[in-house]
């Protein structure tokens, strides 16, 4: 896939405050691209410069094909931008707001009714097509602004902080409508440093912490990055010994730790300090002997599903009572919290 945005040593300093810090960053055309970082990590700055809002102070990035510094114009008809607060005009119907906005972008007259009625349809406005804006609640003033980004088809959907002050509700309609731009083959942007909004929706993230960017890719090229071994629990009702020693006969079986139910700390099953699978080496804990009772084993493991297979296999052959077996997966509050130092700048 062809990367609709790339930028290259990205900077922006006032004075002695440096917002951003020499960022390069590729986004896949159709791709939703969460953007994450505290607040003052520079995802502002970031979008404001590729709006051409905000002149950068070194660097340089193209979007669509067209250069930030020596073509905005073009880079603006690829791109819809929608900011953290925006304004509208409270005593223009919604229709007209839409309207105005198409003029804008040069969009001819004969083509606007049809094109608002679309636009309205997919955010869900339709009903409020001849109200005022003022009447709009938050939620359908969010969806309105989001509509009035798309009003001229851009490539690319910038939108900062969209949920921001959205009640539940409104939050997952906006992560469906979002879903729903990126099967028209919409690229989008998005930033947000409440990473629950972005969890079920982004196919890539980008973290960024003090205006430097610290890691991006798709979720899971990161996860495997960060984590190359598998963790693989399995909840038993007894026999938790002869659990461990089926487990380690495995090939791609690293290591496995036991977890008694009544929440003692994990033990190797020998009396030693077992290591967490998922800790760093060297991390680990004084443990009590494994126990016949019910608890879980956790295995960290380098091997694709057959390995899994095999292991229940083994498991099952070998008599020990499984009702549970699952991969733990991390997911982006873990790259999250496993990549920044809780830094504001």
């Amino acid at each position: 896939m062809s990367a609709i945005v790339t930028i290259q040593n990205l900077s922006k300093r006032y004075g002695n405050f440096t917002a951003l810090s020499d960022l390069s960053l590729e986004i896949e055309q159709g791709a939703i691209f969460g953007f994450i970082g505290p607040n003052g990590a520079g995802k502002t700055t970031t979008m404001r410069i590729l709006s051409t809002l905000l002149p950068p102070t070194t660097g340089d990035a193209w979007i669509g094909g067209a250069q930030l510094s020596r073509d905005p114009a073009a880079v603006r008809r690829q791109i819809g931008y929608m900011p953290d607060f925006f304004g509208v005009y409270n005593d223009m119907r919604v229709w007209e707001y839409l309207d105005f906005f198409a003029g804008a972008y040069h969009v001819p007259a004969a083509r606007r009714t049809g094109m608002i009625d679309d636009l309205l349809t997919l955010v869900d406005l339709t009903g409020k097509r001849n109200n005022y804006v003022e009447e709009l609640s938050r939620g359908m003033k969010q969806r309105l602004g989001l509509a009035r980004t798309l009003v001229h088809d851009p490539a690319l959907l910038i939108l900062d902080e969209p949920a921001s002050g959205l009640d539940p509700r409104a939050r997952i309609e906006l992560r469906e409508l979002l879903k729903e731009l990126r099967q028209l083959g919409k690229t989008i942007l998005i930033s947000s440093h409440i990473l629950t909004e972005l969890a079920e929706v982004c196919t890539h993230v980008g973290i960024i912490e003090r205006g430097q960017l610290l890691v991006s890719g798709s979720i899971n090229e990161i996860l495997q990055r960060m984590q190359p071994a598998r963790i693989v629990q399995v909840r038993v009702l007894g026999r938790g010994a002869r659990g461990m020693d089926v487990l380690r006969t495995v090939p791609g079986v690293l290591d496995v730790s036991w977890v008694p139910a009544n929440g003692a700390p994990p033990t190797n099953g020998a009396g030693q300090p077992a290591a967490d699978p998922a800790a760093p080496p060297g991390e680990a804990a004084a443990n009590p002997p494994i126990s016949d009772g019910p608890g879980v084993l956790r295995a960290r493991v380098q091997g694709d599903e057959r390995l899994m297979g095999a292991m229940l296999a083994n498991l099952v052959r070998g008599e020990v009572p499984v009702y549970s077996f699952h991969e733990e997966v991390s997911d982006l509050e873990d790259i999250f919290l496993r990549t920044t130092r809780g830094l504001v700048q």
